[in-house]
């Protein structure tokens, strides 16, 4: 019935689809689960020492301003307060203290909260007669014997932290020495790692970060009540705090959230990492402050490596499915066969039982002859076969000794295509349309580089029919340098051809005449292996009725063992496990099978010398007479 064929056919693709994108599905999933959770540790990671670093920095200068207490020229001014002279000797003492310590600035306060004594007395914008009782660390020291404070300098516009302590004599208060200290230091160690950082205080301003551009922006909005209540304190300086455009997606628990960074074309320019796009936000308290510590994780590369994941799962689940189908349908057809087989025997028995009874002795004598013709037939093409089989392995093992520089040719230009096609899209999102274009230039000219090189292996590769046709020798020794080209770049071998301007037409295979130059070129550079300068010189030219091709090293040349046995199989000179000694063999034969010769001796100048002659050829497009069958 044509019913279940046609059911079959159906039936099958449907679940090899569906298996396909069950696998890829969930492997998608794995590997972003394991993805964010390897982000996860990191960022705590990055927490921890940015925390440890905070604390270390504002612990250094914690006891500072309450120090000042212990000078008594300190107290004696804030008793006096009009001695010019001792006025004096503090702000020089003031000015040296704060140039050894490397803070931004110390001064000292009198009750009523106005500066009697900075270590800029000598600038012209001094703090010296300023009021500054508004400011949140000159109350809380008088109120509870120190402050902590993050602002905007009202002076100098310059941000900092201010440590505050109350300087008394005995019970009686007598003021404020204030210490303001720069966390800048802090942010550009923070900006070396590739993942954004930043400090929020009680208000939700970013008071430090490490995108610059990020400083003094809000994480929440903030109604007009509270915006007074900053112009009042003067804490950010009348800044007009904008919202850093950040958007929670999902909480994951343990102080994590998925949030969406909005692109800011100021930023963007500016940062050398992303700092727009999803991300993975770890926040955690900072002991002894009303502020919180927060790392940004960029997931887009958590992203890619799951998609690229899954789609090798996809393609293994696909090619392992169609190999089942295939191997299932071999099966169908091999019973198949044998079915018909077996009653093509049957019919030939009955047949033959019939002839042996009219005539024996011609029956027997015909079975003889047919037996030795099949067999003849038979031995022939196996060893065809097998002489075809080694040849192709050749070619295989040269590509597996290749290997590795093919896959270092690949990487670079992979390497570069993730990175450029990144950029491109930023580009286009940001409007550049003519770098963005200058980018995909660049990914054009990487693919055609890597089709190139997969040309090239996909050629050599290529199991070829052996027919003898025109075949220009110039193009075959090209691409055998093609094939060869890591090795030789990494070797810094130099291949020097001497070839007429006119094409060399010589009738041979041109898939199996570039397997014995690759072979050739091959040993010329493992006999070349330790030299500095490795020089490989190629020449070919016609002679009468031959095309004669030269290759020669500067190696140490052939032994007298070598060359009487260069051409023995499983016969070689490197050491073992480097190679099994047929390349010379299988070229020999290669050459042999068109009407050539390939020899190998020492050059009088030093060296080996490989000489392969090949009957001469008509052009390409003429007709070639095939005289190996």
């Amino acid at each position: 019935m044509p019913f279940r064929p046609t059911l079959r056919f159906l039936v099958l693709p449907l679940t090899l689809a569906a298996l396909v994108m069950g696998v890829a599905y969930a492997t998608y999933r794995i590997s972003q689960q394991m993805g964010l959770a390897d982000l996860q540790v990191t960022g705590r990671h990055r927490l921890e020492l940015d925390a440890a670093s905070l604390e270390r920095e504002i612990g250094k200068y914690a006891y500072f301003p309450a120090t000042l207490g212990l000078e008594r020229d300190v107290i004696d001014l804030l008793n006096a307060q009009r001695d010019p002279r001792l006025l004096n000797k503090v702000n020089l003492y003031l000015e040296r203290l704060n140039a050894r310590a490397g803070t931004l600035s110390i001064y000292v306060l009198n009750r009523e909260g106005k500066v009697l004594a900075a270590s800029n007395f000598r600038r012209p914008d001094s703090f010296l007669g300023e009021d500054l009782a508004f400011r949140p660390y000159f109350r809380d020291a008088l109120n509870t014997g120190h402050g902590r404070f993050f602002g905007i300098g009202t002076t100098h516009g310059e941000p900092g932290y201010y440590l505050s302590s109350v300087l008394a004599d005995g019970n009686e208060q007598l003021g404020v020495a204030v210490v303001k200290v720069s966390l800048e230091q802090l942010e550009k160690s923070w900006a070396t790692v590739e993942a954004p950082v930043f400090v929020a205080d009680e208000n939700g301003v970013l008071i430090l970060s490490s995108v610059p551009e990020w400083k003094f922006t809000l994480l929440r909005p903030v109604d007009e009540l509270t915006r007074s209540a900053f112009d009042r304190s003067q804490q950010y300086n009348r800044r007009a705090l904008q919202p850093l455009g950040v958007s929670e997606i999902r909480r994951l628990g343990d102080g994590m959230r998925l949030v969406r960074l909005a692109p800011n074309e100021a930023s963007a320019s500016a940062a050398v990492y992303p700092i727009s796009g999803l991300f993975l936000a770890q926040t955690q308290p900072l002991p002894g402050t009303p502020w919180t510590l927060t790392v940004f994780s960029h997931i887009e590369p958590v992203a890619e490596i799951s998609t690229v994941r899954a789609a090798v799962a996809g393609i293994s689940a696909l090619l392992l499915g169609l190999l089942a189908m295939l191997f299932n349908d071999r099966r169908r057809h091999l019973r198949e066969r044998l079915a018909a087989r077996e009653a093509l025997q049957k019919a030939y028995d009955e047949l033959e039982l019939k002839v042996e009874e009219r005539t024996a002795d011609l029956s027997a004598a015909n079975q003889q002859l047919q037996e030795e013709v099949v067999e003849r037939a038979r031995a022939e093409r196996t060893l065809r076969e097998a002489q075809d089989e080694l040849i192709q392995a050749g070619k295989l093992a040269v590509i597996g000794q290749l290997s590795a520089g093919i896959a270092h040719e690949l990487n670079q230009p992979l390497a570069a295509l993730r990175t450029l096609s990144s950029n491109a899209i930023r580009f286009l999102e940001r409007g550049d349309e003519a770098t963005a274009r200058s980018n995909l230039e660049r990914v054009a000219q990487l693919v055609d580089r890597m089709g190139q090189i997969t040309g090239h292996l996909k050629v050599f590769a290529h199991k070829s029919s052996g027919a003898p046709r025109p075949v220009d020798v110039r193009a075959v020794v090209n691409h055998a340098i093609g094939i060869l080209g890591q090795r030789l770049r990494v070797g810094g071998a130099r291949v020097v051809l001497d070839f007429p301007p006119a094409p060399l037409w010589a009738r041979c295979d041109a898939n199996r005449l570039e397997q014995v130059m690759v072979n050739l070129l091959g040993n010329a550079l493992d006999a070349m292996a330790n030299l500095d300068q490795p020089r490989i010189e190629v020449h070919g030219a016609a002679h009468g009725a031959v095309v004669r091709i030269e290759v020669r090293d500067y190696g140490s040349g052939l032994s007298a063992e070598a060359q009487s046995r260069l051409f023995e199989p499983f016969y070689t000179t490197k050491e073992a496990g480097v190679g099994l000694g047929l390349g010379l063999a299988i070229s020999a034969g290669i050459v042999s099978d068109y009407g050539g010769t390939l020899a190998g001796a020492n050059h009088p100048d030093g060296g080996a010398l490989f000489t392969l002659e090949l009957p001469v050829a008509p052009e390409e497009g003429e007709e070639c007479e095939d005289t190996t069958k």
